[in-house]
């Protein structure tokens, strides 16, 4: 696991970009020597082993040793609300319709929907029934390899090096903590040794330009703005100064819009369209920040962003203090309908750095039901 507080030597926090390209002039004009392309640099969870399977009678994961186990501490405790509802239907001492009927209750509640739901119950009595299974312990159990196998398709290292630079375009309603997670995921890539640079396409809000200073400060690396110019011009400007300056990685931050907002949406679509001519294959993922806290309106805005844009991924926040984290089931169930896998690269549980981490299937699984 990449530490968090390494020190790296100091640069400009803040470079302000000139005025927009003019149109007429061609992003071929003037190539620009490129280093070679590096190796491939994998944002993957650690390669240490997740924390154990627990037995039939003791749900519960022991955490790991560790700074993952510390985050699996900190991931179960940010999915109490969540869990809560759905442990207690295996208080009792009998395996009937009954412990179905609140189960299906309980996932409802937690925001997994119906179609999930209904996936998940039919997989928890085939499992029940393929293992005999007598106690409500042992149920509980298959329900968290259900859960982790439903999720399961949702999980996928983000890779940086494919391209240089790797161009990542985020999006997200306002709230969800688009910017905050553009600020962690900036210290995650710089740790990895990847050289940054953050393009504040955000113009729409006042305090945005400021926020993503605040975070390319911390992180020391560079940023590219324009005070009150045009988002397009932003992101051409951040990926033709990532290009000349051999950047690993250029990230640009959009500005928050509800998906009803017809034309936000379509200036988030020229983005788009402004990047790709800035460079060929450009924006190579396209991320969409969600906040858990929303439920069932986090996956509208998967189905929406994914429509509009077409998503690489997903970064899912605010988990900690919801009692909705079952809509993670939710994306999973409707990307599985659609034929649609859209990765959950990191899921948050807090506001510290080091509360936004990779999703794991099976470790999530587990912080839910124990």
């Amino acid at each position: 696991m990449f530490s968090f507080f390494r020190k790296k030597p100091p640069v400009a926090p803040t470079v302000e970009a000139p005025a927009p390209v003019p149109s007429a002039v061609s992003v071929s004009a003037a190539p620009v020597a490129s280093p070679t392309v590096p190796e491939l640099v994998t944002i993957a969870p650690p390669v240490s082993a997740p924390p154990p399977e627990p037995p039939a009678e003791a749900p519960a994961a022991a955490p790991a040793e560790g700074q993952r186990g510390r985050w699996f501490d900190r991931l179960r405790q940010g999915l109490r609300k969540t869990g809560s509802s759905l442990t207690q239907v295996f208080t009792g001492t009998r395996i009937d319709d009954a412990l179905y009927e609140d189960l299906e209750s309980a996932l409802l509640l937690a925001d997994t929907g119906v179609a999930a739901t209904e996936h998940l119950l039919a997989d928890l009595k085939r499992r029940v029934k393929e293992s005999r299974a007598t106690e409500p312990a042992a149920v509980k159990a298959l329900l968290a390899e259900a859960v982790a196998d439903l999720l399961r398709p949702l999980q996928r290292a983000l890779a940086i090096g494919v391209a240089q630079p790797t161009v990542i375009m985020v999006a997200g309603v306002n709230g969800a903590g688009k910017t905050t997670t553009i600020g962690k995921l900036t210290r995650y890539l710089a740790e990895a040794d990847q050289k940054v640079l953050l393009a504040a396409a955000d113009t729409f809000r006042a305090a945005a330009r400021e926020q993503l200073s605040v975070w390319a400060d911390r992180n020391q690396v560079e940023v590219v703005s324009q005070e009150g110019g045009d988002p397009a011009a932003v992101t051409y400007d951040a990926v033709a100064a990532g290009r000349a300056r051999g950047c690993d990685v250029v990230i640009a931050d959009t500005a928050g819009r509800l998906p009803t907002q017809l034309h936000l949406m379509e200036e988030l679509k020229k983005i788009k369209r402004t990047i790709a001519k800035a460079q060929e294959g450009a924006p190579h993922e396209v991320l969409l920040v969600v906040d858990g806290n929303t439920g069932q309106n986090a996956l509208a805005q998967v189905k929406a962003f994914d429509a509009a844009l077409g998503l690489t991924g997903l970064v899912v926040t605010k988990l900690d203090g919801t009692a909705k984290g079952g809509v993670l089931a939710a994306i999973a169930r409707w990307c599985a309908e659609e034929r649609r896998p859209i990765p959950v690269y990191f899921i948050g549980v807090g506001e510290r750095l080091e509360d936004l981490q990779t999703f794991d299937a099976r470790e999530f699984a587990q912080a839910l039901l124990s």
